[in-house]
């Protein structure tokens, strides 16, 4: 096995690209980077127990001379054995109807083919024939444009996507290496005329900035790859720390997430944007990057300093809410986590032992034992009452307008709402807490805040009903 295969087995095995029996779709453009890699893959197939399959996309922008492009691979794979899969798309007319860029829309139905060949074949990778220089471009180009840490890892030697990994083999590999395989190996390949024309940026950047910054450092492509290299490694290690905060912090609900803000400022800052980012993208902006101004934004809402009820925007149909301690982050343009609009009544018959109320995401407990086995409230999560006093059937609603409780130790009533105020209650929750009603209309308790005066236990009591809340979320503390 000469250098290249045993170089590329050794890279394979170190990054993980693929396992013995793989079949893998190798995606062949005609061009020197495509064709190499198709060859030294089928060299290497034996020894890998891999099956390979040739994918070549047609973008018909360039009419015979893509038509020859397409010919030549077409009589590569045939001499190499490899099956081969091609498509002729009209790409001009599928620009023409979406009005994206070309060279979005190109990759956007390019990649569909080859996972639909995938797909056919049963194949678990993709291979791509993205090189050194690409990488380089890459990475000059995201620092020119602006990008994060991140950013500057540049292009990945493997990723998810449907199922199936795309995988870079040559990504270490320089153009010019990979020319001199080909003039070698006698690989033949094709000459893309689009690649010298500069209203792409990419090729702007290959074909005039790169020269340009090679004559002040003439090392500067193996400079980015290696910056490139560094940044993967540390991001991935700072992914691995960001999603273990994640676990031990955030709280996922049905229609979001919930963060406690001194949680978050207990963070290294670094740390702190990079699980607003991680949060963002559970929830619902996983397709598109999200600015660093709307991630500061959030941040910064945490502080002691700033409003203690606020809400932000943070696009496709993501909403952060700050509510006191908690940070709520919403899918759609509700403000908290639960919706108000119908409310919710459950009538609740004595001898009744146990209640869901999935609009306030709790479970009620209600136990009937005798006076001498009642203990003590543990919190304000429980209550005792005396059962003889107590009038059935309850109610357990959420608020309603002019809702008022003979609060236990003062003179008279008071208004829940004011009770929710001076409690902190989020206003996403006002809309949802329980509140238990006895069966003339008043007020008994309302979990986590406060009890009535009403039903008390005293010595002559005997027999004690017991309730207690419990949340999915310990908001009341």
């Amino acid at each position: 096995m000469d250098e290249w295969l045993s170089e590329l087995r050794q890279l394979a095995k170190r990054e993980g690209l693929w396992s013995p029996g793989d079949t893998v779709v190798v995606a062949v453009s005609g061009g020197p980077d495509s064709m190499a890699l198709l060859h030294l893959l089928h060299r290497l197939a034996p020894t890998e127990a891999l099956t390979l399959v040739a994918a070549h996309v047609n973008h018909g922008f360039r009419g015979e001379e893509s038509a020859m492009e397409e010919e030549s691979v077409r009589r590569f794979a045939e001499v190499l054995g490899i099956p081969y899969e091609t498509v002729l798309l009209d790409m001009p007319a599928y620009i023409e109807e979406t009005g994206m860029n070309s060279q979005a829309a190109s990759r956007l139905k390019r990649y569909e083919f080859l996972h639909e060949v995938a797909h056919t074949y049963g194949a678990a990778r993709i291979a791509l024939a993205h090189h050194a220089d690409d990488q380089a471009e890459t990475v000059l180009m995201r620092i020119m444009r602006g990008t994060s840490p991140g950013g500057l890892a540049g292009i990945a030697f493997s990723r998810s996507e449907k199922n199936v990994e795309l995988i870079r083999p040559l990504l270490r590999t320089y153009k010019a290496d990979i020319l001199r395989y080909c003039e070698e190996r006698a690989v033949p390949y094709s000459v893309d005329s689009s690649n010298s024309r500069k209203h792409y940026f990419r090729n702007v950047v290959r074909l005039d900035i790169l020269p340009y910054l090679s004559a002040h450092n003439p090392q500067i492509s193996q400079s980015l790859v290696r910056l490139a290299e560094l940044a993967a490694a540390e991001d991935d290690w700072l992914a691995q720390e960001t999603k273990a905060v994640f676990d031990r912090h955030v709280l996922p609900r049905r229609e979001g997430c919930q963060l406690n803000r001194k949680a978050l400022l207990g963070l290294h800052v670094a740390l702190q944007r990079r699980l607003i980012k991680l949060i963002l993208n559970y929830i619902g902006l996983e397709t598109e990057p999200t600015s660093f101004e709307s991630v500061e934004t959030i941040r910064l809402a945490a502080f002691e300093s700033a409003a203690t009820t606020w809400s932000f925007d943070a696009g496709s149909g993501v909403r952060f809410v700050r509510e006191y301690d908690n940070l709520l982050f919403v899918r759609g343009s509700r403000g908290g986590m639960t919706s108000p609009s119908s409310g919710y009544a459950y009538v609740v018959a004595e001898g009744t032992e146990r209640l869901r109320l999935p609009e306030a995401e709790a479970v009620l407990t209600i136990e009937e034992m005798a006076a001498s086995d009642a203990r003590r409230p543990a919190n304000r999560l429980e209550a005792l009452f005396d059962g003889d006093l107590l009038d059935f059937p309850l109610t357990v609603r959420n608020r309603r307008p002019g809702d008022r409780m003979e609060v236990l130790g003062l003179n008279g009533t008071k208004k829940v709402q004011d009770m929710f105020v001076d409690d902190r209650i989020a206003p996403s929750r006002r809309e949802v807490l329980p509140i238990i009603v006895d069966a003339h209309g008043n007020v008994v308790w309302i979990p986590g805040i406060r009890r009535s005066g009403l039903a008390q236990v005293k010595e002559s009591t005997s027999r004690v009903i017991r309730m207690k809340a419990q949340f999915a979320s310990d908001f009341t503390v």
